[in-house]
């Protein structure tokens, strides 16, 4: 890598602290209300501009991110068309965020590699603007751009900002890969919760629609929720697979995490309501 890289743009993840699903609409997609908190636990991209125009990604988890169906590839291509500008990129991937989690990894990323080309470029769109590039990649890479904690409605493309506790997270990881798409074509899935106010939402216990299904067609996220919940509020995150227990402070999360069974694995994060891509983009 040369040095003209800038280095450790964060892509984090993101918890959806509860996940109603208010019922189906006649294109297929689902009206939900769900609420987005971000975690300081992050997938990391550098990026070296180019005069070029070419785009190329590496990643530490081989070829399998790096071909044209990734969605870093697919925003920093849109990007460029949206824009006009002639700059390329070579991006670099640490991932760290499982695939397949439901804690918005894809999302993130393609979210920060808008946000940081942006800048890079100098291309100027605003949020909003960047906001519109990403609704066409993926219903949460709106959420990662706007990086700030929350409530959407809608198919998710609503966001109204809200502030809400930043405990410390204890999110285990099972090892299975979930395919949204499939979640949410399940017969079995429940539909028909009532829509609430924002205010009722969020004085009423939290739960997750998807919750009771995946856990059911997955043994390892049932197994997950069923050891953690042992120890502190706990659900699912988005359409799983990860679920996410809530402590007062980082010694109670480490003293569960140290007694995580050999078989599990997991991470501990603390909530923020501001992400971690806002803050990296303020110190440019």
């Amino acid at each position: 890598m040369s040095n003209n890289i800038s280095r450790a743009w964060p892509a984090p993840a993101k918890l959806n602290l509860f996940l109603h699903i208010n019922g189906r609409r006649t294109d297929g997609y689902h009206e939900l209300q769900t609420l987005f908190q971000f975690v300081d636990h992050c997938d990391l991209l550098d990026f070296a501009v180019n005069k070029s125009g070419e785009i190329t990604l590496h990643s530490n988890i081989g070829d399998v991110v790096a071909n044209s169906d990734n969605l870093i590839l697919k925003a920093a291509k849109s990007l460029q068309q949206r824009s006009a500008t002639s700059f390329g990129a070579e991006i670099w991937l640490d991932k760290k965020l499982p695939m397949g989690g439901g804690i918005g990894g894809g999302s993130s990323d393609a979210a920060t590699t808008l946000v940081a080309l942006n800048h890079l470029w100098n291309t100027q769109l605003s949020l909003q603007e960047l906001a519109e590039i990403g609704l066409s990649l993926g219903a949460d890479v709106p959420v990662f751009i706007n990086g700030l904690s929350a409530f959407a409605e809608g198919v998710g493309e609503k966001l109204i900002t809200v502030d809400v506790p930043e405990p410390w997270y204890l999110v285990l990881t099972p090892d299975v890969h979930i395919s949204t798409a499939e979640v949410f074509q399940d017969p079995q899935l429940p539909r028909d919760t009532p829509k609430l106010t924002l205010v009722d939402l969020m004085s009423n216990d939290w739960h997750n629609d998807c919750q009771q299904l995946v856990a059911a067609r997955h043994p390892q996220v049932a197994k997950a929720l069923a050891w953690l919940i042992e120890y502190a509020p706990s659900r699912m995150t988005g359409t799983g697979a990860c679920v996410f227990g809530s402590f007062d402070t980082r010694e109670q999360a480490e003293q569960v995490f140290a007694q995580m069974p050999a078989d599990m694995s997991g991470f501990i994060a603390k909530g923020t309501n501001k992400s971690p891509l806002m803050l990296r983009l303020a110190q440019c």
